[in-house]
């Protein structure tokens, strides 16, 4: 039986990378989370543990974490109805954890909110760079310029964004993915590309960016099946721009 987590000796983490940020880590196989959990506490985490959803909400709501690593398959209520109940009470990143090969699954944690997942068996000296490099991401950066475009207002300091004055709802991926647009507009990125810069991932599964440009089109265009911000770049991949296209994928 294939084992949930992969052991290797090389991999040494850090003490300190965490810099305090608190992680919640969910999922009901003992092992698992201590394993999970003792390489984040090396690598500087406070790391809360829950063995199961309801337990996850309690903790969550008694220390609002910075970050939630949620196992898909729990007892009774699944990781999906868990990062729905989070999300409904406030932002959260998410990295989910996925069986190998259950790529409906993975699809179904991006469209819930999920910012990652890692699928089992996984090294959890990986699982730790994903978490560093989720929380790198939501962390302000110095005088950010505030981003306007076709209705569009992003303020990257606030973390906020909306259109037509109205606010929208992004994710901390979704956001990167339009702040990331709106900084270039006009030119056509490739999945890759986009996974590289947005992700900061040199390496995936590129159904990630296609999933989230969809949940992206779905926020901010007046039509997300005939899309004009977001537009498809047939062979190439996507651009931000103000020409209607006729198809989306």
């Amino acid at each position: 039986m294939q084992q949930p987590y992969e052991f290797r000796g090389a991999e040494a983490v850090e003490r300190g990378a965490g810099a305090g940020a608190r992680v919640l880590v969910v999922d009901d196989d003992p092992t698992v989370a201590e394993v999970v959990s003792g390489y984040l506490d090396r690598a500087g985490y406070v790391v809360d543990r829950a063995e199961d959803g309801p337990t996850a909400l309690a903790r969550a709501a008694a220390h609002w974490p910075d970050l939630v690593v949620l196992d898909l398959m729990l007892p009774g209520m699944d990781g999906l109805e868990v990062c729905r109940r989070m999300r409904g009470r406030g932002p959260v990143p998410v990295i989910m954890l996925t069986a190998r090969g259950d790529e409906d699954d993975r699809i179904l944690g991006l469209e819930v909110g999920a910012d990652d997942y890692v699928t089992k068996p996984f090294s959890p000296r990986e699982l730790v760079l994903r978490v560093e490099s989720v929380l790198r991401r939501t962390r302000p950066v110095t005088a950010p310029r505030p981003l306007h475009a076709s209705g569009l207002a992003l303020d990257p300091a606030a973390r906020r964004a909306t259109k037509d004055g109205e606010e929208l709802a992004l994710t901390i991926r979704e956001f990167d993915l339009l702040a990331f647009f709106l900084r270039h507009p006009g030119r056509a990125f490739s999945r890759e590309d986009l996974m590289r810069e947005v992700w900061g991932w040199d390496f995936g599964d590129l159904s990630t960016v296609t999933v989230h440009v969809r949940r992206l089109r779905g926020k901010v265009e007046d039509d997300p099946a005939r899309p004009r911000l977001i537009q498809t770049v047939w062979g190439v991949g996507y651009r931000f721009g103000t020409t209607p296209r006729q198809e989306a994928v």
